[in-house]
């Protein structure tokens, strides 16, 4: 038999060498059945598929990881790999990109898609450069006081038992800038204080309000968010390099998709959710026409400086935040402005 023939028929009568297949471990606060985690199953189906099977997610909703700050030590031990992160969580690692939740900052969506288009690219290096690469972008939605009793002033929020997201440097330039003392709590902890009673009041969108059920142990809803909450789908800056490059196309382009879906259908849901508050009989209170605008402007004002003197948000940034923010309601038409 002539070698290279003998050779070839060996070669064929071998098995294939499997391809190496990639495990994205990815954890998030929401819990299982909700929009979040429905399109995060989605998003790590489609991969699955599109990848034939070589880069497969292993979903962990609910918390069953931890809190934010849990996750992210887990993720740096090479125990997950990435995870869906509110600004809680985004603050550990990049916490310039949380001057989009700064207290009273922006008037209404349209304003907040202005100003975060321009920031964008200077989110995603920060990440990068802090271990952490975007995979997408998503929010949480504008956030409300949830109470047992009716708030109609800031004064009033002065005598509830608020819980205050524990270790969150944000909430706390609020709350001294508002001359309120909170109830620090993970936030896996906060259903069961108000069932006790330790606390009487919580901050969140309609939408997470519903989805942790802590309306339940509510009876009223303030009528004016108090900021908009962001959020992130991110993977380690090291998985995501190890990863085939495309892979980690695949990963971004999927990725960025499922990030505008999430914004999207948080934003959808959020509104409907606000309805079915009402429909459940919740109590709506302080309305915006009820504020002090001056009061307002200077808690603002206040937890920005906080932020700024701490180094959590530098001056620079929240100067051309406010920058762009007055950019596009000076614009003549802010539709071109948003180009």
């Amino acid at each position: 038999m002539v070698p290279w023939l003998g050779l070839c028929l060996l070669l064929l009568c071998q098995p294939l060498a499997a391809e190496k297949v990639y495990e994205l471990k990815f954890a998030t606060l929401a819990p299982a059945g909700t929009t979040w985690v429905n399109l995060l199953q989605e998003w790590a189906d489609d991969v699955k598929e599109k990848s034939r099977g070589r880069l497969v997610f292993k979903l962990y909703p609910g918390g069953v990881q931890g809190d934010e700050p849990d996750v992210l030590k887990k993720i740096r031990f090479g125990q997950l790999q990435g995870g869906a992160f509110t600004g809680y969580g985004i603050g550990h690692f990049y916490s310039p990109a949380r001057v989009l939740e700064l207290p009273f900052l922006f008037s209404d969506i349209d304003e907040i898609d202005f100003v975060r288009n321009r920031f964008m690219p200077e989110i995603q290096q920060g990440y990068r450069d802090n271990g952490f690469e975007m995979l997408g972008w998503m929010e949480v939605g504008f956030v409300y006081f949830f109470s047992r009793e009716p708030i109609t002033s800031i004064e009033d929020l002065k005598q509830r038992r608020i819980w205050h997201w524990q270790g969150d440097p944000l909430g706390k330039a609020f709350f001294d800038a508002s001359g309120i003392t909170p109830v620090p709590l993970s936030i896996i902890d906060v259903y069961t204080s108000l069932s006790t009673g330790l606390i009487d009041t919580v901050y969140a969108p309609p939408l997470g309000a519903i989805a942790f059920q802590w309306f339940t142990k509510t009876e009223y809803v303030t009528n004016v968010p108090m900021a908009n909450g962001i959020g992130s789908l991110v993977v380690s800056r090291k998985f995501y390099q190890d990863l085939p490059q495309d892979l980690q196309k695949l990963l971004k382009s999927t990725g960025a998709v499922i990030g505008e879906r999430l914004v999207t259908e948080t934003r959808r849901e959020n509104a409907e959710s606000l309805e079915l508050l009402r429909n459940k009989g919740m109590k709506f209170v302080l309305n915006p026409e009820d504020l002090d605008t001056a009061e307002v402007a200077e808690i603002s004002r206040k937890a920005g400086d906080y932020l700024m003197q701490s180094g959590y948000i530098p001056r620079a940034v929240i100067d051309k935040v406010n920058a762009w923010i007055k950019e596009y309601r000076e614009s003549p038409n802010t539709e071109d402005a948003a180009l």
